[in-house]
């Protein structure tokens, strides 16, 4: 076995340390032009899309070598056994990828942390270790879809989806990556024999192969609506691409103005001020507060929700947020010299959440910034190098959004919005307390619009929900309009529901094809991960024309199975087993059944098909 391990890595060391130095080349080019580290979660994805793509094409190679009929043969007639033989060859190119991919970024982060003033955490230390985990993933996949029968080979690819979307970060993510590694790992020693076209026996084995080509299949019927979807665009009628939005609907209420928009809100009110109210909207100024924090950032995380850092061009200074001592580490910009340590207050306090620089406040001098920290708004002063906190909010709470609203600063949450004194942050450099404070009428991960106007005793509010109106985990799309006095109390003066632009059978594209699939999606991609309250949504039960054809298609599963498995060699208990699993998941299940089993063969050898016994 030691020897197989060792003939392997010769047999590609020359393309390894080419690739290596290569690889460090590059990188060692990028992070003289920009800091690595600091990049959005859209860098980071490319970067380990095109590492999975290396160890895939290697697998792809190795493996596609020995898979030859006479190759394989010589191969595993060795005195060694079938496992030990795949753990040898499969380390060898491990082992490979780790000097080509993983070694280079762990050099680079030495020379960062060594010879710069770049901030260098405990978490992206972790990055190499990340990398390999990703490459050994595709190198996997690579392997088995070189080994695997044809038919349904690429079904590995599916778990390298999970690497992109799943939103574990951190060492969750680090737990995600190495449960798909064993996935793979079991994947491939299932096909990792002599007679690599014979059926699985093993009931696991079978579990862990249709598994990931069910929800293959599942994803190719996504795809196939999303190709339907681009002929609709295409056609003119699509409801996002139309001359004119139809009338009523959530697409015509996102292309209005603010003002338009609230006008709209206020011609379904009945409160005796509602025409006082529309004079005032088509003449007064209409505000909005935006989100600046789309997605809560967490301590540790692997990758960036955005770039943690911004520059005080007064001073020719770039501060960076480490997660390690919850601070910003400064360094010139000029001669990248380390330039101190930025906390909170005169004694440079740790920040209770990783912060980011967002927003705006009235008066704010040349290189000041606003930063949002979790609960709490902070303010760099330039002139000082010092961070004072300006506003908390109720514990809980996260802070996503500030904005200046007339005479007042507009602050939003993901559960509430408030109202400042604009004279309080001008004329106090202390806390400030808020005047109002008006409770979303909704979840925030559908809130997609915020406008207002400035009464003369508060303000009118319009709030929009229509964030995901295509998608079955949004809210049914609406509108509320709210009535603010000075004291803080909020009245509804209007409440508008807004049609849907895309029939059911659209909205339910991704649910209807098989719940199960859907229910084992949501699962995975939420796996390891926490909640982020910036993405809550108030999603309406399922209609149930929707559930009619989802029953329908799972029946019509069934039947088909029942037909297709008297058609090929299982027992009883195999029937029975895949004749339940055709009616629970539905089109995905039967489709595998039939690429996972497609021949009859004779009565006599339908124990050597039996996917159930050991």
């Amino acid at each position: 076995m030691w020897n197989l391990f060792k003939a392997e890595l010769l047999r590609f060391r020359t393309w390894v340390i080419a690739f290596a130095a290569l690889h460090l080349l590059v990188l060692a080019f990028l992070t003289r032009v920009v800091d690595l580290a600091q990049q959005p979660l859209l860098v980071y994805r490319v970067f380990g899309a095109a590492y999975a793509l290396a160890g895939l094409l290697l697998g792809l190679y190795q493996m596609g070598g020995y898979r030859r009929p006479s190759v394989w043969l010589n191969l595993l007639h060795r005195p060694l056994p079938n496992g030990k033989i795949a753990a040898a060859l499969l380390a060898a190119g491990i082992v490979a990828l780790a000097v080509a991919l993983a070694m280079p970024i762990l050099a680079l982060a030495g020379q960062q942390a060594l010879t710069t003033a770049r901030v260098v955490d405990a978490r992206h230390w972790l990055l190499p270790l990340a990398t390999l985990l990703i490459v050994a993933c595709g190198y996997l996949a690579g392997a088995y879809c070189a080994l695997a029968n044809r038919r349904y080979a690429a079904c590995a690819l599916v778990p390298l989806i999970l690497l992109g979307i799943g939103g574990a970060t951190g060492t969750g993510a680090l737990a995600l990556q190495a449960l798909v590694l064993l996935w793979l790992a079991v994947m491939v020693a299932a096909v990792f024999r002599p007679d690599r076209s014979a059926p699985l026996r093993s009931a696991p084995l079978v579990i862990a192969t249709a598994l990931p080509l069910q929800m293959g299949v599942y994803l190719l019927i996504l795809l196939l609506g999303f190709g339907v979807e681009m002929l609709w665009i295409m056609q003119g009628s699509h409801a996002n691409n139309a001359g004119t939005p139809p009338p009523g609907g959530h697409n015509e209420s996102e292309r209005m103005s603010g003002r338009d928009r609230m006008l709209a809100g206020l011609a379904t009110s009945a409160a005796p001020e509602a025409s006082l109210w529309r004079e005032q909207v088509s003449l007064s100024e209409i505000y909005g507060v935006g989100t600046q924090v789309e997605v809560a950032p967490v301590r540790n995380e692997l990758t960036n929700v955005m770039p943690m850092e911004f520059d005080d061009g007064e001073r020719r200074l770039r501060w960076v947020f480490s997660h390690d001592s919850m601070r910003y580490e400064g360094y010139g910009l000029a001669d990248r010299r380390r330039a101190g340590v930025l906390g909170v207050g005169p004694g440079h306090a740790v920040f209770p959440a990783p912060a980011l620089a967002a927003g705006d406040l009235p008066g704010l001098r040349e290189g000041d910034a606003v930063l949002l920290a979790g609960d709490g708004l902070y303010q760099y002063a330039s002139e000082s190098r010092q961070v004072r906190q300006r506003m908390r909010l109720p514990a809980g709470e996260i802070l996503a959004g500030v904005a200046p609203v007339g005479e007042s600063v507009g602050v939003i949450s993901d559960r509430a919005l408030y109202f400042f004194d604009t004279r309080a942050v001008l004329e106090d450099d202390g806390m400030l307390t808020p005047r109002q404070r008006v409770p979303i009428p909704g979840a925030f991960g559908d809130l997609r619009d915020l406008d207002l106007i400035e009464l003369v005793g508060g303000y009118l509010v319009s709030f929009s929900f229509t964030r995901r109106p295509d998608d079955l985990l949004g809210a049914a799309p609406y509108q509320t309009l709210l009535r603010v006095d000075d004291a803080g109390r909020a009245e509804t003066v209007a409440q508008r529901a807004i049609a849907y632009d895309y029939p059911a059978l659209h909205r339910y594209r991704a649910w209807w094809p098989s719940p199960a699939m859907y229910a084992l999606r949501q699962a995975a991609t939420g796996l390891f991960a926490g909640v982020d309250p910036l993405r809550a949504t108030n999603p309406p039960p399922v209609p149930r024309s929707m559930r009619a054809l989802a029953g329908a298609l799972m029946l019509l599963s069934l039947l088909a199975a029942l037909w297709l498995t008297r058609r090929q060699a299982l027992s009883v208990p195999a029937r029975a087993a895949w004749v339940l699993s055709c009616g629970l998941i539905g089109l995905p299940a039967l489709a595998s059944l039939w690429l996972l089993y497609p021949q009859r063969v004779p009565a006599q050898a339908q124990t050597h098909l039996d996917p159930v016994t050991a």
